[in-house]
């Protein structure tokens, strides 16, 4: 009977040793998703028993990670994309590149040669959509400003392999795969049949963002309210999961671009509209069940042999996955300017691998560039590294915190590595005192800082970007290059002195765990709010101690009158 209908045995085999095996992880104190990973092992073919249809099992993965990447584009605008241009670029290129070369020193070093090195170390260099997305949303952080470079990060990173598996196969003769067929072909024109394929590669992908900038834009926000005019729930649910899956299918038919990035640009287009909150909510469920047919999809091509084959292969992929790249990705992200806490959790964002390392290694041994074994010891340092991902995300925590207690241990504020993390000697002490700190210096937070300027209320902003910090400098505004939610970067702003908080920031998560940050360092503090839509003034609002105010009209003079009568509310009550 199973014969006959694949989709539902795979589907019903899947989602319950799923729940079976997550739930026995959570009881041990171990992570879920190393439970998802177990019961693939199960259904897979290198395991006795039932097995699964490992095709069906990819293209459900596939549309998981469709709708995940939409709703993460949903909370993600192009502004806050181009606002981390800076470090995603050029440290996703590095570290991509870091990465490569140790791959392909390990491949040489097991007898390999420098074609099967190369596609094998750019197997090593890219992370998990998947698994970056979900321990970003389990920690709160995929609105921060460190959630917002690791999302750059990835869609470079995604460009990037968009890019090396169109080149693979007219350059697999070069690397040594291929057939004669393509050795043929790749032979006195070999150079200029790359150099095609690559510029039209790089025009598809081109029109698909000039595509989405100038016309997703208008479509999509149209097209939701239209949905919405009709009152149906159901159509507006549909509407939702029809943007995410046919509009990828359709940037990768037309555009050549992978369906994770066409779902995540629909998903920055629909955010425009103001339903765009209610869209992320509707598809939760199905983003949260898909995600899981992507972890069990993921244990379903993991062979357990090559752990007694391989073991010190594999564990030095491993080592590379999560120990080079963590540490050439911190390094990086230092080297740019950007603190500690922005560094840890960078790194331990990207040390795993995930989707793209499967296609990559599927297509070098389809060509014969790499060896069978080299897809063995990427899909072992896959299933290790996605397993043991939060405890990387715990260890770089603790590393995190243990810098902060030994820096307060003493007393004093360490001196910074950068000079724009804490404010200047000669800053004038009566601009110090009885202050606001204004987190955030956006769209909203540049308009607070114009109506505070007019109002005469000395303000410290809190930015981290580094660039905002130095024109803020330059026009004479004291301004902290950091993460709010260090406390050292706090203690830097003098907010133990200032009368009020200001968070101008987008995300209920980003508000709760600011507040406790800040209410950690100054428990007296008057913390507000500003909302760019009403539904989350209204969430926050139920917050105790914090003052909201909406951006949808008269913003900045509100949230002044709000700041300048914030010592009439003593008791902490909530109030809008």
């Amino acid at each position: 009977m199973m014969h006959h209908v694949p989709l539902i045995a795979t589907l019903s085999a899947a989602l319950g040793l799923a729940l079976v095996f997550g739930f026995l992880a959570c009881r041990l104190k171990l992570p879920a998703l190393l439970g998802y990973l177990v019961a693939g092992v199960f259904i897979g073919p290198f395991t006795p028993g039932y097995v699964a249809d490992a095709a069906l099992a990819a293209e459900l993965a596939e549309i998981g990670v469709m709708l995940l990447m939409f709703g993460v584009g949903l909370h993600f605008s192009l502004d806050d994309l181009l606002q981390v241009r800076r470090i995603a670029l050029p440290g996703a290129i590095v570290q991509m590149a870091a990465a490569t070369v140790m791959g392909l020193g390990l491949a040489v070093a097991m007898g390999w040669g420098w074609g099967a090195g190369l596609v094998f170390g750019l197997c090593l260099s890219v992370a998990s959509t998947v698994v970056l997305l979900r321990a970003l949303e389990g920690k709160g952080l995929l609105q921060s400003k460190q959630g917002q470079i690791a999302i750059g990060w990835l869609v470079v990173e995604d460009l990037a392999m968009v890019l090396v598996l169109v080149l693979l196969p007219p350059m697999a003769a070069i690397l040594g795969g291929g057939d004669a067929t393509q050795t043929a072909a790749t032979g006195a024109d070999g150079q200029s049949s790359v150099l095609w394929t690559l510029g039209l590669t790089l025009l598809k992908v081109s029109a698909f963002i000039a595509f989405m900038v100038i016309l997703g834009r208008k479509l999509f926000p149209a097209l939701l309210w239209q949905i919405t005019r009709t009152g149906s729930r159901e159509l507006f649910t549909l509407c939702v999961v029809a943007a995410a899956v046919s509009f990828a299918y359709g940037a990768a038919l037309l555009f050549g671009v992978s369906f994770a990035l066409g779902a995540f640009f629909a998903g920055m287009m629909m955010r425009e509209s103001a339903y765009s909150h209610r869209a992320a909510e509707e598809s939760l469920p199905l983003r949260e069940a898909f995600s899981v047919l992507f972890f069990v999809s993921v244990g379903m091509l993991f062979n357990p042999a090559v752990l007694l084959e391989s073991p010190l292969e594999v564990l030095a992929v491993v080592g590379i996955i999560v120990v080079g790249k963590s540490i050439a990705a911190a390094l990086l992200t230092r080297a740019l300017g950007y603190s500690n806490q922005t560094a840890f959790t960078v790194s331990a964002s990207l040390a795993q691998i995930g989707e793209f390392s499967f296609i990559l290694a599927g297509l070098g041994v389809a060509l014969n560039v790499m060896p069978e074994k080299g897809q063995h010891l990427v899909l072992a340092g896959a299933i290790i590294s996605i397993a043991i991902n939060p405890m990387v995300f715990y260890a770089a925590e603790r590393m995190q915190q243990a810098l902060q207690k030994r820096a307060l241990a003493k007393g004093i504020v360490p001196t910074q590595a950068d000079e724009l993390e804490e404010l200047p000697i000669n800053t004038p002490q009566n601009r110090l005192h009885n202050h606001l700190v204004l987190v955030g210096y956006g769209h909203v937070g540049a308009q607070l800082g114009e109506k505070l300027k007019q109002h005469n209320l000395p303000f410290v902003v809190i930015e981290a970007e580094r660039e905002i910090v130095q024109n803020l400098r330059a026009q004479g505004i004291e301004a902290v290059l950091g993460d709010a939610l260090n406390p050292v970067t706090l203690v830097q702003a003098h907010l133990h002195q200032a009368r009020a908080a200001i968070l101008s920031i987008s995300d209920a998560f980003d508000v709760q765990a600011l507040k406790q940050a800040i209410l950690g360092v100054n428990p007296k503090i008057q913390v507000l709010a500003a909302a760019k839509h009403a539904e989350d003034a209204r969430q926050w609002a139920l917050e105790p101690h914090m003052t909201v105010v909406c951006a949808d009209e008269a913003l900045a003079n509100a949230l002044c009158t709000a700041v300048m009568d914030s010592q009439t509310h003593a008791d902490g009550r909530p109030h809008a």
